[in-house]
């Protein structure tokens, strides 16, 4: 099954809005004990995860403001702080920070939408996951978001990680990288380019082995 690509920046918004919605309606569902559970971020809580996406509206006065939070563990450190502290919001404020941002379109100091994009799709997974509730990304959108990450370097080095293989989506139509192919869903290749191993399974092909083991045996 192939899916229109989303490239426009209309396109890419609405794919957020989405995704705003779908896991904010997940959320207000979610019980005491689910929002407590690890996410998979290695160290986070959903709660941490979902404190995190209130904040997808970060400006230059936000960061000088946090500045002086920066030590040791930087930017990566300073960001979970930054969740945790919101964390203290009550679970209901968190789920209506999330839908307050559904049609909004500003996106944090120095990233693109595509960024935006990524941390929603990725994140509602970290999410979704470990609490055993199924959350379908778009392909298209997971398409799109899988592009751009493996055009960054940080923070995922994703092309350096999967060097040796070709990656293809059965269900969309993306490609990427060159060498023993590894099919999945495009779900699933988004998953893995951004470090999530609980989508090793999904993957297959004459390569999928071998990517399997190389990921697991780098954490």
């Amino acid at each position: 099954m192939e899916s229109e690509a989303v490239t426009e920046r209309d396109q890419v918004w609405q794919a957020i809005d989405a995704q705003r919605q779908a896991v904010a309606d997940l959320l207000a569902q979610l019980s005491v004990d689910d929002w407590r559970q690890p996410s998979l971020c290695a160290g986070w809580t959903v709660r941490d995860v979902a404190a995190h996406l209130t904040l997808q509206h970060i400006g230059l006065r936000d960061v000088l403001r946090e500045l002086p939070h920066l030590r040791l563990g930087g930017m990566n450190r300073l960001i979970l702080d930054m969740a945790r502290r919101h964390a203290e919001l009550p679970t209901a404020e968190l789920v209506a920070r999330i839908r307050a941002m559904i049609g909004s379109r500003r996106h944090n100091l120095g990233v693109t939408p595509l960024e935006t994009l990524i941390d929603i799709l990725v994140h509602s997974q970290d999410i979704a996951v470990p609490v055993g509730r199924r959350l379908a990304l778009d392909p298209a959108a997971a398409a799109a978001a899988a592009t751009r990450v493996w055009g960054l370097n940080w923070p995922f080095r994703a092309r350096r990680r999967v060097a040796g293989f070709r990656l293809t989506a059965t269900d969309t139509d993306w490609t990427m990288g060159e060498g023993a192919e590894v099919r999945a869903p495009m779900e699933a290749i988004l998953l893995v380019l951004t470090g999530r191993l609980t989508a090793l399974p999904a993957l297959s092909g004459a390569g999928s082995t071998a990517l399997a083991a190389r990921l697991s045996a780098a954490v």
